[in-house]
């Protein structure tokens, strides 16, 4: 049974990265190629296409024998990057990333921005490098670790997304245009998840559910002076208020309806326990809050019960409010809120939808016109337990590459491959994880990519392909 020598392994790693991948990553935050969702008109803008040729410039360049690339472009969808290598050695392992970015958002640090990528204490800075630029280069260079040490390998398919970031809604035609080629993997590695510290490898087990939705109040055809019809006609924004305490608890944040909750599987409860003995006072500066700011709970476990298997509702836009520059003396005729949903990984995210839409649109105060419209509804994703030989070759793989056991937990975001994924192979295991760690703050401002923790996982994710091979 051959074993991964690390040393020469991980200094292969590191001048690869250097070398290779970072320069690639630069070029790549710098373009702006937002998922669809988000610039409706990607493909004639052609930002998309950009980032493309650059992964495949760069994997076609890249020292892989027997390998197979190609990227697909049907009809009136995003592309996809599919990497074929041949493996001597039994077994399918399917890698998985995405290259299409959330949107620019504001308050970014002096310096920063989501197109500027800058390296300042070993983090790459700028829109996209941890979530999940990153991805491809890793898994390549994952499997290039193997080749340098002679190391037999099973067979590896990539897959390299651009609408992740809105729900996938491509992925499903492309899966089933590649079945056959992808075969049916025993291992799924999944490499945009998360990480709790930057000191061990991390896995998660589950992911929550997404739901998003535009609520819209509407009380009169226009505008009207306020001096007027204020304390007649009823407040747009006050029957939105009234209407959302039906869902959450104004005080608590708690999301009412016994419909969208489930039981937490009593080894996710566990997991929680045992991240809480790792993190300690740690889970309390998880997130920047003001001065004086405090979580939601002042319990470690809850906290991280609450960002992994309970319900939770934000408010992520609004529309029919002006600007407080241009906010004149006038009753307004509507109010529209986006409304974004994580739900438990067990959930039915299309029968909470529908009950979600039904408790809105219920009995409207004043006879207002209420319209929640769902914009997409994704399932969440729990993992079966891992086998033997799977668990012992993460933990193994984290002493590697980290000197500290893997450590588990489930994650609060959503990635809807898992769950595609989890029903069109309901045998495979799966590894699920990032880089995304304390801070790095993905989708939002000064999202970093930490660089040692890159290059210490992409070791860690090149030792677990090996036991791979060697278990099967």
């Amino acid at each position: 049974m051959t074993k991964l020598e690390h040393k020469s392994a991980f200094e292969f790693i590191n001048a690869h990265w250097d070398e290779q991948i970072l320069p690639e990553l630069i070029e790549y935050i710098r373009i702006p190629n937002k998922s669809p969702l988000f610039d409706p008109q990607w493909a004639e803008n052609g930002h998309m296409d950009r980032a493309v040729e650059l992964f495949r410039r760069w994997c076609e360049a890249q020292e892989i024998p027997g390998v197979t690339i190609e990227v697909l472009r049907d009809e009136g969808r995003t592309p996809l990057l599919f990497i074929e290598i041949p493996g001597d050695s039994q077994g399918e392992i399917l890698f998985y990333g995405h290259l299409d970015k959330q949107p620019e958002m504001e308050g970014w640090d002096e310096g920063l921005g989501p197109w500027t990528p800058v390296i300042k204490d070993d983090r790459l800075y700028g829109r996209g490098g941890a979530d999940d630029g990153y991805a491809c280069f890793a898994a390549l260079t994952s499997l290039m670790a193997l080749h340098k040490q002679g190391i037999s390998h099973a067979r590896c398919t990539v897959l390299i997304e651009a609408s992740e970031e809105s729900g996938s809604r491509d992925l499903p035609h492309y899966l089933k245009r590649l079945s056959a080629r992808i075969g049916s993997p025993d291992l799924v590695i999944c490499l945009d998840a998360g990480a709790c510290n930057y000191s061990q490898m991390w896995l998660s087990t589950s992911l929550r559910g997404n739901l998003t939705g535009v609520l819209t109040v509407k009380m009169l055809t226009e505008g009207v002076h306020s001096g007027q019809a204020s304390g007649a006609v009823a407040s747009t924004f006050r029957i939105i208020r009234e209407i959302l305490s039906r869902l959450e608890d104004s005080k608590t944040g708690k999301i009412i309806p016994s419909s969208l909750h489930v039981d937490i599987p009593e080894d996710r409860i566990a997991e929680v326990e045992n991240v809480v003995d790792i993190l300690g006072d740690e889970v309390n500066k998880l997130f920047p809050l003001v001065d004086g700011g405090r979580l939601m709970s002042h319990l470690s476990e809850e906290v991280l019960l609450g960002t992994t298997w309970r319900p939770t509702l934000s408010y992520t836009g609004i529309a029919g409010i002006p600007p407080i520059g241009d906010a004149g003396n006038v009753l307004r005729p509507c109010t529209s809120l986006k409304l974004a949903f994580r739900l438990p990984p067990t959930l039915d995210s299309g029968q909470a939808a529908n009950d979600i839409k039904t408790l809105l649109e219920l009995d409207p105060p004043y006879g207002a016109e209420i319209t929640f419209d769902v914009d997409s509804a994704m399932d969440g994703w729990n993992a079966s337990p891992l086998s033997p030989w799977l668990r012992e070759a993460v933990n193994s793989a984290s002493l590697a590459a980290f000197e500290r056991p893997a450590a588990m937990l489930g994650l609060g975001g959503s990635i809807p491959f898992m769950s595609m994924l989890g029903k069109m192979y309901p045998n495979a295991q799966f590894v699920i994880t990032g880089v995304l760690g304390p801070n790095s703050n993905a989708h939002g401002p000064n999202e970093f990519l930490d660089i040692p923790y890159s290059k210490r996982l992409t070791l860690a994710i090149a030792d677990i392909v090996c036991n791979f091979s060697s278990a099967k």
